[in-house]
């Protein structure tokens, strides 16, 4: 559709802009075309008016033929003939106007006294008309710029959700790796914790399958995977596996991405509590608008555990970290920041992310 006339801002300052190009006319057949005021002031408007639609049709010549991809002679051609013929049927228009008002006995006779103007009401036509293509070429630049605009943001959407769909496949298969090494250890030691935790790890798998798809969930249904997740760890350690949650309940219907903490106390796990013969804690928190370093927009997550900090990385170390730490750049940019720290015997994660509703997010 035509950007002026699928507009009605744009059609009332197209219109407005009139008012000059109305003036001058009024002018010149005021002074050059002989007219009384009282007769051109009943010739300009509706003239003006019924010309202002009519070179809106430029839109179209303009956009069959476009200023990079079409020669010299072609533009010449096609606007020049637009603008010889869009003229014409314009001072026929007027000549019927004229005639029209003849038959009022205050403008007798205007039909006979305008037609020494037809020439010089067809030259304006032209200029104006050519007028409108440059205008309609400036319109067209600007949709242009804006479809490119438009397209790189949804290339970069697009983009970013490729990468954050291959981050979030990143998730599963680590930890089934895992969780399959340990099943195959409890086999030959205690074959019912082994079946046990068969049970819970295809538990766990189909909870992921239900928000794999998603963008986002709620906080609340994120705590279910890491405590269904955790069930199956605990089977393996027993208890040498303690766990402590501390979330604020405001907290609990704030959007995050799904599979965002169970990474982290995965890696708690795997380089922490395993390492450890006695055993160790996990401490989840989650908090709205906590710390030094949050505000009321704010969602505080954080992940902290105990470790031997003698014990020599293990292979793989840090790819659950990683890959959060990624994903949070990706999907937040730099409204999201993401921590890790020791502190003694104490491994401490951090993440402040964006308080958004689930509904509100796009």
């Amino acid at each position: 559709m035509h950007p002026i006339l699928g507009n009605l801002r744009q059609l009332s300052l197209y219109l407005a802009a009139w008012s000059p190009l109305a003036v001058i006319l009024f002018y010149i057949l005021k002074s050059a075309g002989g007219l009384s005021w009282v007769q051109a002031f009943a010739m300009i408007p509706l003239l003006c008016l019924v010309y202002a639609f009519m070179c809106l049709s430029a839109w179209y010549t303009c956009r069959g033929t476009p200023l990079a991809t079409s020669s010299l002679s072609r533009l010449a051609l096609t606007h020049g003939a637009g603008a010889l013929v869009i003229s014409g049927i314009w001072v026929a228009i007027a000549k019927g106007w004229a005639s029209a008002l003849a038959s009022i006995e205050t403008f007798r006779g205007l039909d006979q006294q305008f037609v020494p103007d037809y020439p010089l009401l067809f030259a304006s036509g032209v200029m104006i008309y050519l007028l409108a293509v440059a205008l309609h070429y400036v319109l067209l630049s600007i949709e242009f710029s804006r479809e490119l605009e438009k397209r790189e943001i949804q290339a970069r959407v697009l983009a970013r959700d490729s990468e954050l769909k291959a981050l979030k496949a990143q998730v599963n298969p680590h930890f089934l790796f895992n969780s399959l090494n340990s099943i195959s250890a409890l086999t030959s030691i205690d074959a019912g914790r082994a079946r046990d935790m068969c049970i819970r790890l295809a538990d766990f798998l189909r909870r992921t399958l239900g928000v794999g798809e998603k963008a986002v969930i709620p906080l609340r249904d994120e705590l279910e995977l890491v405590r269904s997740f955790l069930s199956v760890e605990k089977v393996r350690f027993g208890a040498r596996l303690s766990v402590e949650e501390s979330v604020e309940p405001g907290a609990l219907d704030f959007a995050v991405p799904p599979l965002l903490l169970q990474p982290l106390v995965e890696n708690a796990v795997a380089h922490g509590i395993s390492n450890l013969t006695e055993g160790g804690w996990i401490r989840v928190a989650v908090s709205n608008g906590q710390g030094s370093d949050s505000s009321a927009e704010d969602l505080r997550i954080e992940v902290e555990n105990n470790f031997d900090p003698e014990m020599p990385r293990r292979r793989g170390h840090g790819v659950g970290l990683s890959n959060v730490r990624q994903r949070l750049a990706t999907r937040y940019g730099d409204r999201a920041r993401f921590e890790v720290r020791t502190e003694g015997e104490r491994f401490h994660v951090s993440m402040v992310l964006p308080a958004e509703k689930v509904e509100t997010v796009a």
